[in-house]
């Protein structure tokens, strides 16, 4: 998910803030869950543990070592080689793998700092740094977004409870390229209009993709996510966009999810994210005092899924199966 944001010192604060908003949260959350008949728990943010060390011999993109955010990407569409791509592959099937093998541990009970642990070890184990650590001064290596977190929420001390749903958006920097993966995972026994949530989500990225290929408007992306979502009585949340990706974590193409109208199309060796991130409310958001954390403002769950794809000759290749 392209991170639309000014640079932001997080690990400075974290220390000091982190307690005082745990206690806040929990009482603004009490409020809430007390004041609606909604069948899930609403979130805040909680206390964050300290940033996690990597190996000094795992190669870090670009950004881990100058400003904060600085992103080195072309300034016009990348049209990658095959063997750009081949590499893009590489990197995302690692995602991926990580992305299984953190999936099949959730459990009821389960914090999402410890998520974020087992994430962090995963990408040492296999020689790979998570790309989200140090970016723009993101402080951990995964985002977990649960119900009402539409995006970008950071693991914390927050144990998951039956009937959540949590979005687990990994990405990591293997041979110089990034690969970006997420899906929406349901905790426990999810209600049925949630789980309807999680699958309408699934079921706008895998149409949208359907749709990609050379000559092919981006604009028909984001018209195809917001016909499938309003059909099922769902929002697109219209802040949040897909972005071109490789050796930098945030390129162009910017892809929306809803059609803006333009006129640009696809080519053959474009690689791109599509991200949709759809709520059961209204799609108005707010950032949390972490500068990170997004969540709806009518407090409505929100689901998301992403794959990395490739344009060729005659459709488009998801790197992230």
């Amino acid at each position: 998910m392209k991170m639309v944001k000014t640079a932001f010192s997080y690990q400075v604060f974290a220390g000091l803030k982190s307690t005082f908003w745990a206690l806040q949260n929990r009482l603004a959350r009490s409020t809430i869950n007390h004041n609606n008949n909604r069948p899930f728990s609403i979130v805040m943010p909680e206390k964050v543990s300290p940033i996690r060390s990597v190996p000094s011999h795992i190669p870090t993109p670009p950004y881990v070592s100058t400003t904060p955010g600085q992103d080195a990407c072309p300034l016009n569409i990348e049209i990658h080689s095959q063997e750009g791509i081949n590499r893009m592959k590489d990197a995302c099937h690692l995602a991926r793998k990580i992305l299984n093998l953190t999936a099949e541990q959730l459990k009821v009970g389960m914090t999402t700092d410890k998520i974020d642990e087992i994430v962090h070890q995963l990408c040492i184990d296999h020689n790979v740094y998570p790309s989200p650590l140090g970016y723009l001064g993101f402080p951990k290596s995964v985002c977990t977004s649960v119900n009402n977190v539409a995006c970008h929420g950071i693991p914390d001390s927050r144990p998951l409870q039956d009937n959540d749903i949590i979005n687990i958006d990994v990405t990591v920097y293997a041979n110089g390229y990034h690969g970006d993966v997420s899906e929406t995972y349901l905790i426990g026994n999810v209600d049925e209009r949630g789980q309807t949530l999680v699958e309408t989500t699934r079921q706008c990225l895998m149409e949208s993709i359907a749709l990609c290929r050379p000559g092919t408007r981006f604009g028909e992306i984001g018209r195809k996510i917001s016909e499938v979502a309003s059909s099922a009585g769902f929002r697109v949340i219209p802040e949040f966009c897909g972005h071109g990706i490789g050796t930098y974590f945030h390129g162009l193409p910017d892809i929306f999810h809803i059609d803006l109208g333009d006129d640009a199309k696809m080519q053959k060796g474009m690689i791109f994210t599509i991200e949709p991130v759809i709520c059961d409310g209204k799609p108005d958001i707010k950032i949390c005092s972490d500068a990170w954390t997004a969540i709806t403002k009518d407090n409505s769950r929100s689901a998301q899924f992403e794959h990395c794809i490739a344009i060729v000759e005659n459709g488009a290749e998801i790197l992230t199966l």
